[in-house]
C-alpha cells in the first residue's frame, strides 16, 4: 500500500462533525509530518483546528474530513501546498538575534581581505523576507561597492504565501523598527500614494536576492553548491531529529570546506552535528575534507 492510500485509509476513519476529534487530528499531523517533516505536538490541536478551518472556508467545506479528502484527491498537489501555507508558522523580523549578522559581517570581511571575490549564500527559512534582506544588508555593508564582487543570495521557504510578501519587498514601517536609521535611508524607499504607511526594498538590495520554494524535508535539495554560508535558523524546532539529521547532512554536503552554518539560538542540535565543528553557540563550520 503507498503512502496516499495509507493516508486514504487513515482519512476514512477519522470523525465526522465540525469539531476536530483525536483521530483527525492525527491524519493531519501524518500527513503533514510525510509531507514537509513538521512535527506538530499533541499541544498543537487548537492551532490546526483554526488554520484549516480559515482554508476550509474558503472553499466552502464544512467538515475536516471533507477537507483532508479533498487534500488526498487532488493530484496536482496544489492543495496540499495551501494546508502547508496555513500550517506553517512564520515569526521573523529584521536583524532577529543579531549576534549572527555581527559573525558574518566579520567572516565575510576575512575572505574578502583574503582575496574572495564570490560569496554564496542561502537562507533556508526566509519566511516573508526579512532575514534574508538583512543578509543582503550585512553583505553589502562588508563587502562595500567594490567591483569584481559576485555575491548571489538564495531565499527558500516551504510557504508560498510569505514567499510572495519577501519577493514583493514592502513592509509596514512599524514592521522596520529594528532596521538601524541609515541603512532604512540607504536600503529603502518610502511608498507614496496606496503604499503609504509602506517602505519598499530598494532595487539593488532585492536584485541580490533570487526566492523560491524549497520543503527541507525532501532531499536531496536541488541547490548547486558549493556555498559560503548556510542560514537555517528557528525551523528545525518543527522537526524531530531524524529530519533535523538528514537536513544537516545535507546542508553539510553543500558546504564548502571552511563554510558556516548558522542556526537559531534556541535549536539544540546536540548529537546531530558531529561532521560540524561548533565556533560558537548556534555558529557551525564545515572543516577541510
Amino acid at each position: 500500500m503507498d503512502e496516499m492510500e495509507n493516508l486514504a485509509d487513515q482519512i476514512s476513519q477519522v470523525g465526522e462533525g465540525g469539531n476536530m476529534d483525536h483521530k483527525t487530528f492525527d491524519a493531519f499531523r501524518t500527513l503533514v509530518y510525510k509531507k514537509s517533516g513538521i512535527n506538530l505536538g499533541e499541544h498543537k490541536q487548537a492551532l490546526v483546528c483554526a488554520r484549516v478551518g480559515k482554508r476550509m472556508r474558503m472553499l466552502g467545506i464544512h467538515e475536516y474530513k471533507d477537507y483532508l479528502q479533498y487534500v488526498s484527491d487532488d493530484d496536482s498537489g496544489e492543495e496540499l501546498v495551501k494546508l502547508l501555507d496555513v500550517i506553517s508558522t512564520n515569526v521573523t523580523h529584521f536583524f532577529r538575534e543579531p549576534k549572527h549578522f555581527e559573525v558574518l559581517e566579520s567572516i565575510l570581511k576575512q575572505w574578502q581581505a583574503a582575496g574572495q571575490r564570490k560569496y554564496r549564500i542561502w537562507c533556508a527559512a526566509s519566511s516573508t523576507g526579512e532575514e534574508p534582506y538583512t543578509i543582503a544588508m550585512t553583505v553589502k555593508e562588508a563587502l562595500g561597492e567594490g567591483g569584481g564582487l559576485d555575491v548571489k543570495i538564495l531565499a527558500t521557504d516551504i510557504s508560498t504565501r510569505v514567499l510572495d510578501v519577501a519577493r514583493q519587498g514592502m513592509y509596514e514601517d512599524r514592521k522596520l523598527d529594528k532596521v538601524p536609521e541609515a541603512f532604512l535611508r540607504k536600503y529603502f524607499q518610502k511608498g507614496l500614494g496606496r503604499a503609504e504607511g509602506y517602505y519598499l526594498v530598494k532595487k539593488p538590495l532585492r536584485d541580490m536576492l533570487s526566492f523560491g520554494r524549497l520543503n527541507l524535508s525532501i532531499q536531496p535539495f536541488p541547490i548547486h553548491g558549493p556555498l559560503d554560508i548556510i542560514f537555517c535558523r528557528n525551523v528545525m524546532i518543527y522537526f524531530d531529529n531524524h529530519v533535523r539529521g538528514k537536513v544537516l547532512d545535507n546542508m553539510y554536503r553543500l558546504l564548502r570546506p571552511g563554510g558556516y552554518l548558522m542556526v537559531g539560538h534556541a535549536e539544540s542540535l546536540t548529537g546531530l552535528v558531529s561532521s560540524f565543528k561548533n565556533m560558537m553557540p548556534s555558529v557551525y563550520v564545515k572543516g577541510a575534507p
